[in-house]
């Protein structure tokens, strides 16, 4: 089964719109009436798609709304070629599902929906700082954020692997139905675990390539150290000793990895785990189902938990998707209708369930549905999938810096390849002095 999504090539974004457009507050009618379009993102789990039409013509046929929908697959970005088609055009959908980057790319083009963000925050808890990272510009919120098809790219382990060869329990350190005993989870614990599961041959597989997975798990352990590339206010602060720290970590990790991971991409991690191979990889439950369905015998071994400590906490890579209502849009009053009703408790657990646990809200509420604790085999294993205890931060790669220059860093693949030169011999200083060349560069386009 392919992995998902729009993650492996992104277009340099448009400048994000700076005024921070509000409208009068949203006050539904009896009905919102009239019609309504909206383009969904193809999901790759059978039936998610299923369940999402019900939940729309549920909401439809109790407000009177004409609702059109279309699924558009990531697949050869797909989605992201619409995106830039309907912004054109300035016609098309009146809601479209725009993942990580998008909404900023577009902002000065989106609907602010501060109105009905605001009650939905307060009703369903604060949402993660990823998502007030790529959701909002200045004082405008570009979108809701969606249950489908967001996810946290955390470890994977092989519960048998690690207790064989690194001596740790993974169950034990992020039990089931239980807070996590992860204090002696550490970026040493997970170098040392690193080294004995490659003694071991069944080594982690993190991949080095320049496609999302990788450039995720880089961005990671580099807030873990504390590092930025580009600080919040756009200043270069690649020269630090965070990210020398950073570096020398990952010059460790590489060696006791398989010898490819340079040239992996998004699929190659979960071949790895299905393989029998790995002992630990960073992805959500994708690869889990896979096993599930193709190599059960791999899956029962399978066990999804949180990021090991650095210097500056534990840092989960989060690629979130979003519900943004164009300007151009005929019925703003139903698209926000719409997105009202989806980000209930009730809608976003049908679609968690929907796709046996992957999709993941961001409200901070919403983060013990029962999917995750009773998905199997092993029972439990997805359960700290949704990080219950909220031990890790989520992040995404290349911030905090202004999501323009964020979006080029990740994009090219900055980080991956200031760890590849350097673990292959380059010197520190002159990686650092090729990564400060490449930014400015970022900076004036």
């Amino acid at each position: 089964m392919p992995r998902t999504l729009s993650r492996r090539q992104f277009v340099a974004a448009t400048a994000a719109g700076s005024a921070a457009l509000m409208t009068a507050p949203f006050v539904r009618g009896a009905y919102a009436a009239g019609k309504v379009s909206i383009a969904f993102w193809d999901h790759w789990v059978p039936g998610a798609n299923d369940v999402m039409t019900k939940l729309v013509k549920a909401w439809a046929d109790k407000e009177k709304v004409e609702a059109q929908i279309d699924y558009i697959p990531s697949q050869g970005n797909k989605n992201l070629l619409s995106i830039t088609a309907e912004s054109q055009a300035k016609a098309g959908h009146d809601i479209f599902a725009m993942p990580t980057w998008w909404p900023q790319a577009y902002a000065d083009q989106l609907e602010p929906v501060n109105d009905i963000m605001e009650p939905l925050i307060k009703q369903n808890g604060k949402v993660n700082e990823t998502v007030e990272y790529l959701g909002r510009a200045k004082d405008k919120w570009l979108g809701v954020p969606a249950t489908a098809g967001s996810q946290v790219k955390g470890p994977c382990s092989r519960i048998d692997l690690m207790k064989k060869f690194a001596n740790i329990d993974v169950q034990a350190m992020y039990p089931a139905g239980a807070k996590a005993q992860a204090d002696n989870w550490t970026l040493d614990t997970f170098l040392k675990a690193a080294e004995a599961c490659h003694k071991g041959g069944n080594p982690f597989g993190i991949g080095l390539g320049e496609t999302s997975d990788c450039v995720d798990a880089a961005g990671a352990f580099l807030r873990a150290f504390g590092g930025e590339l580009v600080n919040a206010k756009g200043d270069i602060a690649v020269k630090s000793d965070a990210v020398r720290q950073w570096l020398e970590f990952y010059k460790k990790l590489i060696s006791f990895m398989p010898a490819d991971v340079t040239a992996w991409d998004d699929s190659s991690n979960n071949k790895w785990l299905v393989s029998g191979k790995g002992a630990l990889i960073m992805n959500p439950p994708s690869a889990w189902a896979v096993a599930k369905r193709d190599a059960p015998q791999i899956a029962e071994q399978c066990w999804t938990h949180g990021m090991p400590a650095g210097p500056k906490g534990r840092f989960s890579p989060f690629l979130p998707f979003f519900w943004s209502i164009w300007g151009f849009s005929k019925n703003k009053a139903a698209a926000k209708s719409l997105l009202v009703y989806l980000s209930q408790p009730e809608q976003a657990e049908a679609m968690v369930n929907a796709s046996g646990g992957y999709d993941l809200p961001s409200f901070a509420n919403m983060t013990k549905f029962k999917v995750w604790a009773e998905e199997a085999p092993p029972k439990g294993t997805l359960y700290h999938y949704p990080n219950p205890d909220h031990l890790d931060t989520w992040s995404i790669a290349a911030s905090p810096a202004p999501p323009k220059i964020a979006q080029q860093i990740y994009a090219q693949a900055t980080m991956t390849k200031m760890c590849v030169r350097y673990a292959q011999g380059e010197a520190m200083e002159k990686t650092l002095s090729w990564a400060e060349g490449e930014l400015e560069g970022f900076m004036r386009t």
